[in-house]
C-alpha cells in the first residue's frame, strides 16, 4: 500500500507540472487516488501523512472547494498553533481556481482559525481583506457571498462595541464615541445579511441588541418579526424563540406571547419554553385553552429529555387532579391518554422506574404515582411502589396520596372504558 501511494504521489507530481490534455483523464485518476490516501489518512488520525499528500494534492483543487476544509482539518492538528504555516495553505487556497471570484469559504476559514487563537485583530484584518480581494469572473451570487464577509465583520463590530458597552456602563464616558463608531459598522453589516432568507440566528441576535441598547424597539421588533414569520425564511424555532423573548422582555400582550409559544409548540412540542406555554394557558379563563395547556404538557412528556423532569410532572399532575376533583372534562383526559396508553406504561411507569424515582427524587416520585394513579388506576405497578415506600417511611402527603386516588377511583375506570360491576373484587 505504501508503494502504491508513494508511486500515485510521484505521477501526480509529475502531471501537475505539465499537464497536456491528452493525459488529463489520467491526472483525474491520480487525483482521485491521492485524495483517496487524504482521507484515509484522515480518518487515520496520521494528519504528518495526510499533510504530505495535500501539497501534492493542491493544485487539483480548482473545481473541489471540499478540501478547502479536508486542509484547514489537517493543518489544525498537524500544527495546533503554527499560524505561519496555516496561514500559508490559505492564502495558496485564495490563489486557486481562477473562475472563482471571490473565495469565501476560504477566507472565514483563515478568520475563524485566527479567532481561535485568540488574534481577534489579525481576523478583522483578514476579513476586511476579502472584501476587496478580486480574481477572475465575477459569479452571479457574489453579492451574498460579499455580504456574508461583511456580515462576520459586524459580528467583530459588534464584539468590540459590546467591550466597549461594558466599560460604559462603568461610567466611563470617554468610550462613548468609539462605541458609537463600532454600533454604526456593525449595524450596517448585520442589517444587510438577515434580508436574505436563510438561517442567521446569531447575526439576528447582536443586532436585535443593538438595537435594544439605542432604545429602537420598533426595529428590533419588526426585524423579529420578520425573521419569525416570513414565509421565504426556512422554518426556524429560534425565530419564535428570540420573538417571544423580546416580547416578555418588553411587557406585550399575553395574547402576543401565547401567539408566539402556539407555533414554537407546533414546531417543536418538546422544547423547554412548553412549560411557560402550559403555565400561561392554565392561567387562561377560557377553557379551549385550558385544554391546549394539557395537550402541551402531555405532549412535552412524550420525549425522553422530559423523563425525569419534576416541573413538567408537577405541571401534569396539577391539571389532572384538578380535573378528577371538578369531575369536569375528563373527556379532556381520556383524547390525550387514548393513543398513549400502549407505551406510556413502559415509558414512564415501570417498577425499575418507581424504584429508581423513590430512591433518586421523592418529589419527582410523588407528582408521577398521582399520574400514574389516576391513568393506571391504584393498582398500577408504580403508584403501589411508591406509595407503600412513601407510608412506610411516615411522608404525610403519600398517605394523602393514597386515600385520594382511593375516593377517586371510579375516575380510572371511566378513563378505562370498564364500570365498577365489570372489574373484579
Amino acid at each position: 500500500a505504501q508503494a502504491n501511494e508513494g508511486l500515485h504521489t510521484q505521477l501526480l507530481k509529475k502531471h501537475t507540472q505539465n499537464k497536456p490534455a491528452e493525459k488529463l483523464l489520467f491526472f483525474s485518476f491520480c487525483s482521485f487516488m491521492c485524495l483517496s490516501y487524504i482521507q484515509d489518512a484522515m480518518l487515520r488520525k496520521q494528519w504528518k501523512r495526510a499533510a504530505e499528500f495535500l501539497t501534492f494534492y493542491i493544485e487539483s483543487l480548482e473545481k473541489d472547494f471540499s478540501t478547502e476544509y479536508m486542509g484547514a482539518e489537517i493543518l489544525c492538528h498537524r500544527f495546533h498553533n503554527n499560524m505561519k504555516e496555516f496561514s500559508s495553505f490559505i492564502e495558496q487556497m485564495k490563489t486557486l481556481g481562477v473562475k472563482r471570484y471571490l473565495k469565501v469559504s476560504v477566507c472565514l476559514e483563515h478568520a475563524f482559525h485566527l479567532l481561535c487563537n485568540g488574534q481577534i485583530d489579525e481576523a478583522y484584518q483578514n476579513l476586511s481583506l476579502a472584501e476587496s480581494w478580486r480574481f477572475g469572473e465575477q459569479t452571479a451570487i457574489q453579492d451574498k457571498e460579499m455580504k456574508l464577509i461583511q456580515a462576520y465583520r459586524g459580528l467583530l463590530d459588534y464584539y468590540s462595541w459590546s467591550k466597549q458597552k461594558n466599560i460604559l456602563l462603568e461610567h466611563d464616558l470617554s468610550v462613548e464615541q468609539e462605541m458609537h463608531g463600532c454600533f454604526r459598522k456593525a449595524a450596517m453589516n448585520l442589517k444587510e445579511i438577515i434580508k436574505i432568507p436563510g438561517v442567521w440566528d446569531l447575526f439576528v441576535k447582536c443586532y436585535v441588541d443593538l438595537l435594544e441598547f439605542y432604545g429602537d424597539y420598533s426595529e428590533a421588533r419588526e426585524v423579529l418579526n420578520e425573521y419569525a414569520y416570513n414565509s421565504k425564511f426556512p422554518a426556524n424555532p429560534n425565530a419564535h424563540v428570540y420573538l417571544y423573548q423580546f416580547l416578555k422582555r418588553h411587557g406585550e400582550s399575553k395574547k402576543s406571547l401565547l401567539s408566539a409559544l402556539k407555533i414554537l409548540h407546533d414546531i417543536v412540542p418538546s422544547h423547554e419554553l412548553m412549560i411557560d406555554f402550559h403555565i400561561m394557558l392554565q392561567k387562561s379563563k377560557k377553557r379551549k385553552k385550558r385544554r391546549l395547556g394539557l395537550e402541551v404538557i402531555f405532549a412535552v412528556l412524550d420525549y425522553a429529555g422530559w423523563k425525569e423532569n419534576v416541573k413538567a410532572w408537577s405541571c401534569l399532575a396539577r391539571q389532572v387532579k384538578q380535573i378528577v376533583i371538578s369531575e369536569k372534562h375528563l373527556d379532556w383526559i381520556k383524547q390525550e391518554w387514548d393513543p398513549r396508553r400502549d407505551w406510556w406504561p413502559a415509558f414512564h411507569f415501570s417498577r425499575y422506574s418507581a424504584k429508581r424515582n423513590w430512591q433518586e427524587n421523592e418529589s419527582l416520585s410523588y407528582e408521577k404515582a398521582l399520574v400514574a394513579g389516576i391513568l393506571l388506576g391504584k393498582d398500577s405497578k408504580y403508584f403501589k411502589y411508591v406509595s407503600h415506600r412513601g407510608c412506610k417511611a411516615q411522608v404525610k402527603r403519600f398517605r394523602i396520596l393514597k386515600k385520594f386516588l382511593n375516593k377517586h377511583n371510579p375516575v380510572y375506570l371511566r378513563l378505562s372504558g370498564l364500570s365498577d360491576s365489570s372489574v373484579q373484587p
